[in-house]
């Protein structure tokens, strides 16, 4: 097992100092290289549970990399995050933190559930087996109980009529939509969406974003990487710029849309929005 650089947050670990909660992101002084490139530099940002926060920004800010540590997907390289007061792929031994054994990294992320760009279904199983495979191999719910979920979640969507759909036989939209389905079907006190619309044909962009919408509504803590500047205005607590590793300005919609304090931030949104959306 590997090592992290950062010395171990003292009580990171301590269930007495840890508040009743569900889905408290906490991301402290996280860093990550690729080589020589420094992608990370020090980032640290606080989701409360329930919270939506959406992370915009040019394309190399790190927002896909940042959301890829939060469930390790990506190693950090130092500082640390935790949800709910417990680290995420690392324990604490002594005053350092040591990675979990690869089984323990797997639990943790079926609290932590992820939709990807590129849907990443199984092309061999229908949208309902794709949706109710996960509680069965990673929770060791039975078949019946399983599949009674997926219909419900697929229906949730809008595509309980296609649950016995292969996915060559789905819309791109409708592919998504069933990725998010099987992101909660374990039920995730966190749920990571990266760029959840980028491959898709623009007139399929609305149907997935109406999901989340419904999501953002739920209770459940969503993290979202997103370059659709009028959704993120809608649904986010608070709407995170990021540039060249760091965080450069948060706050809420109103706040970063309408009166950005930092010159970079003003100069990107001039870029990217439209004229009568900044008024």
């Amino acid at each position: 097992m590997s090592t992290a650089t950062t010395s171990a947050p003292a009580t990171a670990t301590d269930p007495a100092t840890t508040p009743s909660t569900r889905g408290l992101v906490e991301i402290t002084k996280v860093r990550k290289s690729f080589g020589a490139t420094e992608v990370l530099k020090g980032v640290s940002l606080t989701v409360e549970p329930g919270g939506v926060a959406v992370i915009v920004g040019p394309s190399g800010s790190g927002k896909s990399t940042l959301l890829r540590t939060i469930n390790h997907l990506e190693k950090v390289d130092g500082g640390f995050i935790s949800i709910d007061g417990n680290l995420v792929g690392y324990e604490v031994r002594g005053n350092r933190l040591h990675e979990l054994r690869g089984k323990e990294i797997l639990k943790q992320r079926t609290e932590i559930g992820m939709v990807f760009q590129n849907f990443n279904l199984f092309p061999h199983l229908t949208a309902l087996e794709n949706v109710s495979e996960a509680p069965v191999v990673a929770q060791g719910r039975s078949k019946d109980e399983a599949r009674r979920r997926g219909l419900e979640l697929l229906d949730r969507v809008g595509l309980k009529d296609r649950a016995d759909a292969y996915p060559r036989q789905l819309s791109g939209g409708q592919q998504q939509r069933v990725a998010i389905a099987r992101a909660l079907a374990l039920d995730p006190k966190i749920l990571l969406f990266d760029e959840p619309t980028s491959a898709l044909d623009p007139e399929l962009v609305n149907e997935v974003l109406d999901v989340i919408r419904e999501l953002a509504k739920s209770g459940t803590t969503l993290i979202i990487v997103t370059h659709e500047m009028g959704f993120a205005r809608d649904v986010a607590d608070t709407v995170v710029f990021m540039d060249q590793g760091q965080i450069v300005e948060q706050g809420s919609p109103e706040h970063i849309f309408t009166n950005p304090q930092e010159p970079r931030t003003r100069s990107f949104f001039s870029k990217v929005l439209e004229p009568a959306f900044n008024i």
